[in-house]
């Protein structure tokens, strides 16, 4: 556990060091949980935004994108459900002063039950070497069984509970298990309580007429308020999808994890609006495709899994996350739910508005079903990041910082360096600068020794560099140095764009 803390420590300071994230107004000591994406960062971000949309509404002749307004009309929210059931039970250990969510102290603990049974396995394998059959024995070691099922009981206790909106339970359940404060090791705990977590703003010109709003806590209900626009401008026929990215705010108590759990966040969402009864078909169809293309950035397929929810939102007959391996711990990433009817009759309901479709098929119009796939941006950020940062031992002993960060989502695709700042070198470079920048985020530099502008380009995650040197003047060629294998080629100038093409192609990733 020690090693993932110093890891992700590390994780924060590199990001800060290399110009990928900055607390929010730091000289006035900062805000808590708000974060700034600086110069490389934004780039990033950026990246994994575009990897999101040309994979989900380039890719799919019957999804269209949307980017609705973040103020909305307060009925909107009461319609959600937002205003009556948004709120987290939180919990408050006396002795610390430090307060948590109660949901999130019981699934760490119960986490900390499948490690158990993880490092059974971890040891098993060791002693049985190539004769392990893990199959075999995590349906008949005891211990495996017994943590197993021991997490399995403790998450069905807490969703029946919160379902139940038994908070007293709740409480009684953390103390049944002996969890303690993180930070004070006690187990001196209040009541728990629930706490609404919209930002609530006023839209008005003086505090006696203003109107009170919500900064919307979610992109997805200006989707459904928006359906049937779109539906008919784009004579949309079910099944079709309309995808947004953008900000969602919330008040989150229990701010943590660097930007893992914000205040102040963006989404990317897609709602796939179905017939009644298909459904169960589509959470299939959508749980595939989007653990696909969490795969298709090759972080690992080990780092990724499933997790069916116990206790299921008011809207959802069935949901599970896409949760992966944070130097923290596996922890939710993105969510894929099947939200029925839920938010399309209430909101007719609320506005007096028919939100139908008719089907020429069926001959007949009904209130279609949802599936929704929903990813935070910054969370997706962090992974890509925390992920990628490496250090490695060379053949000569010494150690190096890389990003590895996939060549498709790199703040920079190429630094160009001239080998010294003389006999026209920067003047060549800077020309290969300029027509490649035409196509790709390209960086120059003429800093330091060329060894050293190479490791900064590494620990920056920049997929390529190209050197100039005096031998280029004679032939026209270049050096071409990969990031990843530190491998160098020589290759005309003329051949720059097309050795790097496919490692920096969408379709190269996606496909």
């Amino acid at each position: 556990m020690a090693n993932n803390e110093d890891q992700f420590k590390k994780v924060i300071s590199h990001a800060k060091e290399y110009g990928y994230i900055f607390g929010s107004s730091e000289i006035y000591d900062g805000l808590s949980a708000v974060y700034d994406y600086a110069q490389n960062g934004v780039e990033l971000k950026k990246n994994i935004r575009e990897y999101w949309w040309k994979s989900m509404v380039y890719m799919h002749q019957n999804i269209v994108g949307l980017d609705a307004a973040i103020l909305m009309h307060p009925t909107t929210w009461k319609a959600s459900g937002h205003v009556d059931a948004f709120s987290d039970p939180l919990i408050d250990n006396k002795d610390s002063k430090k307060r948590y969510r109660a949901d999130v102290l019981i699934e760490d603990h119960a986490e900390k039950l499948e490690n158990k049974a993880q490092k059974e396995i971890t040891k098993a394998k060791k002693r049985f070497a190539d004769a392990f059959n893990e199959t075999e024995f995590v349906s008949t070691n005891a211990r495996v069984i017994g943590y197993r099922e021991k997490k399995a009981q403790i998450l069905s206790s807490m969703a029946r509970l919160l379902e139940a909106e038994d908070l007293s339970g709740v409480k009684a359940l953390i103390e049944e298990l002996g969890i303690v404060c993180p930070v004070s090791g006690s187990k001196n705990w209040t009541d728990v309580k629930q706490f609404n977590l919209m930002f609530g703003t006023k839209l008005g010109a003086s505090a006696e007429t203003a109107t009170d709003l919500y900064l919307r806590p979610e992109t997805a209900q200006g989707i459904f308020v928006n359906f049937l626009n779109v539906q008919k401008t784009g004579r949309m026929r079910i099944p079709f999808g309309i995808a947004q990215t953008g900000k969602a705010f919330r008040n989150e108590i229990v701010a943590r994890q660097f930007i893992f759990r914000m205040r102040e966040f963006e989404q990317m969402e897609m709602q796939f609006f179905v017939r009644p009864g298909q459904e169960m078909k589509w959470y299939d169809y959508w749980k595939q495709t989007r653990l696909k293309w969490h795969h298709s950035l090759g972080l690992g397929p080990d780092n990724y899994r499933f997790h069916d929810h116990e206790k299921l939102a008011h809207y959802a007959n069935a949901a599970t996350d896409i949760e992966f391996k944070f130097p923290f711990g596996f922890k939710e990433l993105e969510g894929i739910h099947s939200r029925t009817d839920f938010d399309l009759k209430a909101h007719e309901t609320h506005s007096g508005k028919k939100l139908q479709f008719f089907d020429p098929e069926l001959k007949e119009s009904y209130t279609p079903y949802v599936v929704e796939t929903s990813i935070g941006l910054d969370r997706m950020f962090l992974a890509v990041f925390s992920n990628s940062l490496q250090e490695e031992t060379l053949e000569d002993g010494s150690t190096r910082t890389v990003l590895r960060l996939p060549a498709i989502l790199a703040p920079i695709k190429i630094a160009v360096f001239p080998l010294i700042k003389r006999d026209g070198l920067p003047e060549l470079a800077k020309q290969i600068t300029e027509d490649l920048q035409w196509d790709y985020n390209v960086f120059y530099d003429e800093k330091d020794a060329v060894g050293k502008r190479y490791r900064r380009q590494d620990a920056n995650g920049t997929p390529f560099c190209i050197t100039v040197d005096h031998q280029t003047l004679e032939d026209k060629t270049v050096t071409i140095r990969h990031r990843d294998t530190m491998e160098q080629q020589r290759i005309a100038i003329s051949e720059i764009s097309g050795v790097v093409a496919k490692s920096l192609s969408m379709k190269h990733w996606l496909q």
